[in-house]
């Protein structure tokens, strides 16, 4: 054989492995495009801002996607306890989760700073405080080391006081056992009004109201309205405080399989249904104030010098927990100047 006809040979060789693999290539591309992935949504509400927020999410995902992502929604903690969604997100069994971060505290503390009291005074502010870009990226990277990618944030309403006899004035909060979020901001807030708080998932709290083991609960007029809280508690404290926040998390491992199209369309849906979701979350607080009345329900409101006292007595709350911790401090000064940029900026 002569150099010439072997060169060629090579050549052919050459160009042969390199059209395979270019091929091969193609294959691999096409069959990512092709695969469909997998995405649990578990809330812990049925009918309300968080589960709402959860079908909308699915939807624009599923549609942006062209299909590529297809998921179903959770609500009303039906694959767990909110510790079980939380859990289940990180390790993979749920692919994404819609929950208060403050529940997550034990994850990194940080993840109750929006749950500071008096942190804001209004549903418009509290969207601002969420979609500012020093508060997105801090809350959003949490967890990062702990299996969680996080996509959205966004308030869904203040919370109240539902309880099974009225709290018509402060003294009245004195030696009651009352529900709190898993947060040393609201634990230290309440004490400080006389109360015995104790931490409890949403789905334990109305069967420990119906059996004495608490006196009432902090939480949403959503889950007070849709899960039938009338049925034990007829009466609600309107305090406004804390605020309920929501955030988004997927699961890192989950998330970093994604091709990266896909990867873009789950950030991208997820920031922009936080934003979209706000007049949904005043209208389903409006509609649930009115739903619970129209039940029976009876809504308190403390009186202006009681009131102003309320929030006299749980200003310090955020400075004395936050000051315990470096990562705490510095958090927590970055949602207050958010907060005070929300309420200097007019809303649209």
């Amino acid at each position: 054989m002569s150099t010439i006809e072997y060169g060629r040979i090579v050549r052919s060789i050459v160009v042969a492995g390199a059209f395979g693999a270019a091929l091969a290539l193609q294959l691999g591309v096409a069959r990512a495009q092709d695969k469909t992935y997998e995405m649990k949504i578990s809330t812990p509400t049925i009918n309300d801002t968080p589960d709402t927020f959860a079908r909308n999410f699915l939807a624009a995902v599923e549609k942006d996607s062209g299909g590529r992502i297809k998921g179903q929604v959770y609500p009303a903690s039906q694959l767990g306890s909110i510790p079980r969604q939380i859990e289940g997100t990180q390790f993979g069994s749920i692919q994404c989760e819609v929950v208060p971060p403050e529940f997550m505290v034990g994850i990194d503390p940080r993840f109750e700073l929006l749950a500071a009291p008096g942190l804001v005074d209004s549903l418009a502010q509290g969207q601002k405080v969420a979609q500012d870009p020093a508060v997105r990226k801090m809350m959003l990277s949490l967890g990062a080391d702990k299996g969680l990618h996080g996509v959205g944030l966004f308030m869904s309403e203040p919370s109240d006081v539902v309880s099974k006899a009225p709290i018509r004035k402060l003294a009245d909060f004195k030696g009651k056992k009352i529900r709190i979020f898993a947060s040393q901001f609201q634990s230290v807030a309440f004490e400080r009004l006389g109360i015995t708080p104790v931490a409890m998932s949403l789905g334990d709290v109305l069967p420990a109201i119906q059996q004495g083991a608490i006196d009432g609960a902090v939480t949403g007029m959503g889950p007070i309205s849709h899960m039938h809280f009338i049925d034990a508690a007829k009466y609600v404290t309107i305090t406004n405080q804390p605020s309920i926040f929501l955030i988004v998390e997927v699961n890192k491992k989950w998330y970093e399989s994604l091709p990266k199209d896909l990867q873009q369309i789950i950030d991208k849906d997820g920031a922009e249904q936080s934003v979209a979701i706000a007049p949904t979350a005043a209208s389903f607080r409006a509609k649930a104030e009115q739903s619970y009345a129209a039940s029976g329900g009876e809504e308190i409101k403390l009186s202006p010098d009681e009131q102003a006292t309320f929030l006299k007595t749980l200003a310090s709350v955020g400075p004395d927990v936050s000051k315990s911790n470096p990562q705490l401090t510095e958090g927590y000064k970055i949602v207050t100047e958010a907060a005070a940029r929300a309420a200097a900026t007019p809303s649209q």
